[in-house]
């Protein structure tokens, strides 16, 4: 049958309601009318997660060049130094922007008794110039913007809601009409009409068995776009933080950048130190470095984890600076002030996305793509700490320029079908999802890893081929399911990241493998056409 499907209207449908979707919905929301999917409760994105802080040049000693520089440094000659400069130039205007919304920064007073922001240090800036909120300014930001947005208008906030597919228009080319939505809470196929989309999904990092992401980053957006025509590039260069908390207990908790920008040194079980025999910052080198230094010395010494250890510092310091992290770690018995905290690499960020310009903007005309989703040029190959909610934000300014901008074009109604569910049941045999879900992100972890050979990369495309043949016959069989979405989009991206990987015959950033460890003399982003 067809299912009489819901029908909603607006002018700018926002997929994503972390830091980029919702900057985004607020920025743009006096010239039109916003609808903001958020697939699990509007607070439970990678946004909230973000412990570190914002990278933005408020110190009068610091400048944009050298933001710009230690961007550059980071992505190992794989960005785009036109988008660094641009993402660091608004900056500052963004943060107080983000301020005037009432952002709590943390504030401390001078010598002569005045306030200014306390800006601290992370791996990789040659600056202090992180703008937190003690370590939770991800949490901060989230709860800021959503309050703003829940008083506009204008702005509608569909939670519980996943995005199945972006419906592009038959008589329009190149030209995005809508999408295909599931309404989890009352298990239906929605659609949601629109005459600009933007995609906020947030990144890729389900993927892998060990993440220190949220459920939901399940790499929706980006497998949309591709089903979509859309181009992506540098999907190979995915960060693993260097410093997850190990315990069985944590359920992906992170230990911030922020702990080595203050002094933590990182040591082995003997208390050892070890990051000086890879890189002569130390434990302010870039993640990448700091990752591979990690598992390195815990396969050298067949070691559980390593240790994050601050307890030099003086207690009312630590516990001032990290509450967060302090708490978290006195409930399972660990205290940072006495005791080095256990830690492991885990999937964090993916650098590629769906490629766009300066505007946001993908390769569909009114399809725009931003935060993590998105590949700018801005990252390279390794992200900068404290880099991503700036470029969210910064982002999110742009696109809605740019489409606000676009409001007064002239548009048609097109009529979209209802979701067709005349040839599927309901399933019954859902244990094949949780049997493909469990198999892809092992070997992703194993093959696709922080380190990789070709050998292993050709291991897990196999396996894909073969899981995407399973994945399509049963969504086309069975009605829709929340795991069964996202298990056909992390496949997707899964291809993605492994193509884009076979691609690229060097080491360099991110990307580690040991059959091409040397670095080519002139390198290029990979970017993979779906046509």
């Amino acid at each position: 049958m067809m299912n009489d499907s819901v029908q909603h209207q607006c002018d700018l449908l926002i997929v994503g309601s972390g830091a980029a979707g919702l900057s985004l919905a607020l920025k743009i929301a006096d010239n039109c009318q916003v609808i903001v999917l958020s697939k699990s409760l509007l607070s439970e994105g990678s946004t909230r997660y973000a412990q570190g802080g914002i990278a933005a040049v408020f110190d009068e000693g610091d400048s944009i060049n050298e933001h710009v520089k230690d961007t550059l440094i980071a992505g190992d000659g794989l960005c785009d130094e036109k988008v660094a400069h641009f993402t660091a130039a608004q900056a500052k205007p963004c943060m107080e922007w983000l301020i005037q919304h009432g952002m709590p920064f943390d504030q401390e007073k001078n010598e002569d008794g005045k306030l200014h922001y306390h800006l601290t240090r992370e791996g990789g800036h040659s600056h202090r110039r992180i703008l937190h909120a003690a370590d939770a300014t991800g949490e901060a930001v989230q709860l800021t913007l959503t309050e703003a947005v829940k008083r506009h208008p204008n702005i509608h906030l569909f939670e519980r809601y996943n995005a199945l597919d972006l419906i592009k228009s038959k008589t329009r080319q190149n030209h995005i009409i809508g999408a295909y939505v599931w309404n989890r809470s009352k298990e239906t196929v929605e659609v949601i009409s629109s005459r600009f989309c933007a995609l906020a999904t947030g990144g890729a990092s389900k993927v892998y068995q060990y993440t220190s992401n949220p459920d939901v980053s399940s790499g929706d957006g980006i497998a949309m776009a591709w089903r979509a025509g859309c181009r992506v590039a540098n999907m190979e260069f995915n960060q693993f933080h260097p410093t997850c908390l190990y315990h069985p207990e944590a359920r992906n908790f992170l230990i911030s950048e922020a702990l080595r920008g203050e002094g933590a040194h990182l040591v082995d079980p003997d208390g050892n130190r070890f990051m000086h025999k890879f890189d002569e910052r130390g434990e302010l080198a870039s993640r990448d470095i700091v990752a591979r230094a990690i598992d390195f010395e815990m396969k050298r010494l067949g070691a559980d984890c390593m240790y994050l250890d601050i307890s030099h510092k003086p207690a009312d310091f630590i516990v001032k600076h990290f509450p967060t992290i302090y708490r978290k770690c006195r409930t399972l018995g660990i205290d940072i002030t006495r005791q080095p905290i256990p830690v492991v690499p885990a999937a964090h960020y993916s650098c590629g996305g769906i490629v766009t310009d300066l505007d946001g903007k993908t390769d569909i005309d009114n399809l725009y793509a931003i935060g993590e989703v998105a590949y700018t040029g801005l990252h390279g190959a390794n992200r900068m700490a404290s880099n991503s909610l700036l470029e969210c934000i910064v982002f999110a300014h742009a696109s809605a320029e740019h489409i606000s901008q676009r409001l007064s074009e002239p548009t048609t109604e097109e009529p979209i079908k209802h979701w067709d569910e005349s040839m599927v049941i309901d399933s019954d045999e859902a244990v094949i999802i949780q049997h493909n879900w469990h198999e892809l992100r092992l070997f992703m972890w194993d093959y696709v890893g922080i380190v990789r050979t070709d050998k292993r990369l050709q291991r897990a495309l196999r396996r894909i081929e073969l899981l995407k043949q399973e994945i399509e016959e049963y969504y086309s069989a069975f009605r829709v399911s929340n795991n069964q979405l996202e298990l056909r989009n992390l496949v997707t991206v899964a291809e993605l990241i492994v193509k884009c990987a076979m691609q690229r015959k060097e080491s360099r950033g991110l990307h580690y493998n040991l059959d091409y460890p040397e670095q080519l003399d002139n390198p290029e982003p990979t970017i993979l056409s779906p046509n």
